[in-house]
């Protein structure tokens, strides 16, 4: 009786499973991106064994290794950093004004906070997305690259408050700042009033989510901004760049998130990632390389020729180009992932942090 069921069933298995594939391949898993692969130059090569260095690796090792390896319930844990990425924030000290605000549209109210420089114009306005994974990070918790975009600029800049997972489905964070860029075009500190410039960036999940935003605006052809930035930029979540294993050693930051999944089978892996985003992770709001990458604003991406999402921003700076879209892609050697928050230990830091505002000053996206 066993085998005759077992082989009744059998066709539907055979089915179940070709169906499986199917959706694998042809929703899950995106065109296939190897063909953009291609070799660029290191930009900025600093000294691999500088001090600076050797602090930062001390300090990842403390705050995202040693807390990924303690026990705890997942729950617990996600707290715990959380709490870690404000409290960072909040130890700064700057020049600025902080002002919560709430960006308004539609139906949606996105929380954020305006950084605002002496003598801020506040015409012109950036938007910064905080990364963290899409789990953790405020706009309190990147208060350090946020005031200094703000110093360098003289810009008014919001960071939205989006929604994370995995309390929300990650289309939420989408539109919270789909929201907040609208709002921002037509809104500043002192309330209603149109922006005289608006640029756009984030770092890495941030960086993930100021891709797709621009891809959003230009569809729904929008105020395109002046500018956008992209800090170590995630662009493909269905997690196919070579990089992500060859620089694994080499990435202590992402080391601990990345190695839970080092193992999986590629394909169970979109599974996964398709029912904890509740979106595929091939669709072109969650991967904004996986869009039409023509007819786009102007663009700066960095990232570390030793960080895994090397190759996420190496080839979507390949398809923005043979798309004929306006791509800078700058890359520096031996920086840890979103470098640019290390301005206390790397000047390098500073050497980013001054380049992101040269790059939006030369497109008419700052106030000085």
């Amino acid at each position: 009786m066993f085998y005759a069921a077992l082989a009744v069933g059998a066709p539907a298995v055979a089915v179940a499973g070709v169906a499986a594939a199917a959706v694998t391949k042809f929703h899950l898993s995106g065109e296939d991106l190897s063909k953009y692969d291609a070799d660029f130059p290191v930009d900025v090569s600093p000294d691999p064994n500088s001090e600076g260095l050797k602090k930062v690796h001390d300090y990842l090792v403390e705050n995202f290794i040693k807390p990924a390896a303690a026990t705890g319930s997942a729950k617990d844990k996600l707290a715990a950093k959380r709490k870690r990425f404000d409290e960072v924030g909040l130890a700064r000290e700057f020049d600025v004004v902080y002002r919560d605000d709430i960006a308004r549209a539609g139906k949606l109210k996105v929380t954020g906070e305006w950084t605002l420089p002496p003598d801020c114009d506040t015409s012109r306005r950036i938007l910064y997305i905080h990364g963290g994974a899409h789990t953790v990070g405020s706009a309190v918790s990147h208060r350090g690259i946020i005031s200094n975009l703000a110093e360098r600029t003289g810009c008014a800049v919001f960071a939205p408050n989006y929604r994370l997972l995995p309390e929300n489905p990650r289309m939420a964070g989408i539109e919270d700042c789909r929201a907040a860029y609208e709002w921002i075009c037509k809104n500043g500190p002192d309330g209603r009033a149109k922006a005289a410039s608006v640029a756009v960036g984030g770092d890495s999940a941030g960086g993930n989510l100021a891709l797709s935003v621009i891809n959003w605006v230009r569809d729904e052809k929008k105020r395109a901004p002046d500018a956008a930035f992209a800090i170590s930029p995630a662009t493909d979540s269905t997690l196919t760049s070579p990089s992500i294993r060859e620089n694994y050693k080499t990435d202590t930051m992402l080391q601990p998130l990345v190695e839970p999944v080092m193992k999986i089978p590629h394909a169970v892996l979109l599974w996964a990632l398709w029912r904890g985003n509740r979106m595929s992770p091939a669709n072109p709001a969650a991967s904004p390389i996986f869009a039409d990458l023509s007819n786009l604003p102007p663009t700066l991406v960095h990232v570390s020729a030793s960080e895994m999402l090397l190759d996420d921003a190496r080839r979507y700076a390949a398809k923005r180009a043979a798309n004929g879209s306006p791509i800078d892609l700058q890359i520096w050697d031996h920086m840890p992932h979103v470098w640019h928050a290390f301005d206390r230990m790397l000047p390098e830091a500073h050497q980013g942090l001054d380049g992101i505002a040269a790059y939006l000053k030369d497109h008419g996206a700052t106030a000085r």
